[in-house]
């Protein structure tokens, strides 16, 4: 635990302006009205899978990289990265330790969605299988993307989000399930079914940076679940 962790303990008030809470929460719910077109056109027999997705990855990746662009400028207004994340590695111990914390996650995870499947089943919906990698390049550039994801994802909705609805509320467990509901609303391009359990997921990482006061962990266990679900599918 570091010393700059602890702006990952919300404050009383807010101590940024809100504006950028909202624009983020106005992203989620574009993010998901997109998602739900996608979903329309499925099912209704109209998608049609990309023959080549590397511009997708790529303009994914440019997104990516914007969203981590204005949380730093409008969101942090100028005070070190660092200080969401949670510090540093300082040593090979640090890094062992989020490492074998995110693998103990990342199984716990598998084992519950594998309980969650065998109560309902969630076959991938058509918008999901459709950006799934195929080729060398695409397999290659979703790893990178993945990689991107878990660290935006992480630093965005339980690095951000999670400490400035908390201190919006005045309440950090409704800080934590807030980012979690917003995390799985931006995922409704992949069905409603696969939200709920985005959104235990995110309870899930919400937890791990609340209880390590430092995002490491998280990100490296969201990276790996998005790995595995282009690489491992099926």
């Amino acid at each position: 635990m570091t010393d700059s962790a602890a702006v990952l303990s919300p404050p009383t008030h807010p101590v940024e302006p809100r504006r950028p809470v909202y624009v983020l929460v106005a992203v989620c719910c574009v993010t998901a009205l997109v998602g739900w077109l996608v979903q329309h056109r499925a099912h209704g027999g109209a998608l049609v899978p990309p023959a080549n997705r590397v511009p997708l990855y790529l303009s994914t990746l440019a997104l990516e990289g914007g969203l981590v662009l204005y949380v730093v400028r409008a969101g942090l207004r100028g005070r070190p990265l660092q200080e969401l994340i949670g510090g540093r590695w300082r040593s090979a111990l640090d890094v062992l330790r989020d490492v074998v914390l995110a693998a103990l996650a990342w199984v716990a995870w598998g084992f519950l969605e594998r309980g969650l499947a065998w109560l309902g089943g969630h076959a991938a919906t058509p918008a999901v299988g459709s950006i799934l990698p195929t080729r060398p390049i695409e397999i290659a550039l979703w790893i990178v993307l993945s990689l991107a994801a878990g660290f935006t994802e992480e630093l965005v909705f339980r690095g951000y989000l999670m400490r400035e609805l908390s201190a919006m509320t005045r309440s950090r467990p409704a800080g934590l399930v807030l980012q979690a509901v917003l995390f799985g609303i931006a995922h409704g391009y992949q069905g409603v079914a696969a939200m709920l359990r985005i959104t235990l997921i995110g309870l899930g990482f919400g937890l791990l940076a609340f209880r390590l006061r430092s995002l490491r962990a998280a990100m490296l266990a969201h990276a790996w679940t998005d790995i595995a679900a282009g690489l491992l599918r099926g």
